[in-house]
């Protein structure tokens, strides 16, 4: 059985653009949704935050209504206790007697009055949490209003680039598997540390695409012979000759136009 020739350097130049073109364009298919993600995420939060307040709203004007109707019994139960000393009073034998039923008498009337307080505070409470609830129930049908339109908007584009980019995805991780792992290690690390995500870049007007740093004419004819990989001193980026880069893009447009 033959054995499989070695990878040139030109080789792992070419592999290691094409997969440069395939992450950038994963890169530009994200930066279409952009922020979008990350918008209808805090707007699902936000929702489920406003609900969650209607609900302990709800609840706390249960809590108070409860409180009044046990503070109108407590007003019911002193009535029919005023009644009964009231009848109690005009049959006293002595002073005595007389006064601890006043007091019985003068503490029900007491006990309403503060019932009555505390129903009226109660009712105040249950209009100002109304108010807020009115408030709530306005800001949460905007914000779910809010968070339908976005969501629409992200399926939208996500209908449109999702299949492409699991495709690209898959297509990556492919090329990696064909490329030695040092190189790939050293590819992620660049890319991972630089502007744009661009770890592979060729030569444009004398510099490193997207750098303003000349590179020495010799420099220049030793990444135009493909023998050894070469990084720019400046950004640290792997540097490609731009014929090899027109090539391979022409080569990898052709693969992305069948996904």
């Amino acid at each position: 059985m033959a054995k499989k020739a070695e990878a040139t350097v030109e080789d792992k130049l070419r592999a290691l653009y094409d997969l440069q073109l395939i992450d950038s364009r994963v890169d530009e298919i994200r930066s279409v949704r952009g922020e979008l993600p990350l918008e209808v995420e805090d707007l699902e939060d936000e929702v489920l935050g406003l609900k969650t307040r209607m609900d302990k709203l709800k609840t706390d004007v249960e809590t108070v209504n409860f409180e009044i109707t046990a503070k109108k019994n407590l007003i019911d139960e002193s009535k029919a206790l005023i009644k009964k000393y009231t009848e109690q009073q005009k049959n006293v034998r002595n002073s005595r007697e007389f006064n601890s039923i006043s007091k019985e008498l003068e503490f029900q009337e007491l006990e309403i009055q503060l019932a009555e307080k505390n129903i009226k505070e109660f009712k105040a409470q249950i209009e100002q949490k109304k108010v807020i609830v009115s408030e709530t129930k306005e800001k949460l049908a905007e914000r779910e209003s809010h968070l339908k339109h976005k969501k629409s908007e992200l399926n939208a584009i996500l209908a449109e680039t999702e299949k492409e980019e699991k495709a690209l995805l898959d297509k990556s991780a492919k090329f990696q598997k064909d490329i030695e792992e040092r190189l790939v290690k050293a590819y992620n690390r660049i890319r991972t540390n630089v502007k744009n995500g661009l770890a592979v870049v060729p030569i444009e007007r004398g510099a490193s695409g997207g750098s303003f740093f000349t590179i020495p004419p010799q420099v220049q004819v030793e990444i135009a012979s493909r023998k050894k990989i070469i990084t720019d001193e400046h950004s640290g980026r792997i540097l490609v000759d731009p014929v090899l880069a027109e090539e391979e893009q022409v080569k990898m447009e052709k693969m992305f136009k069948k996904l």
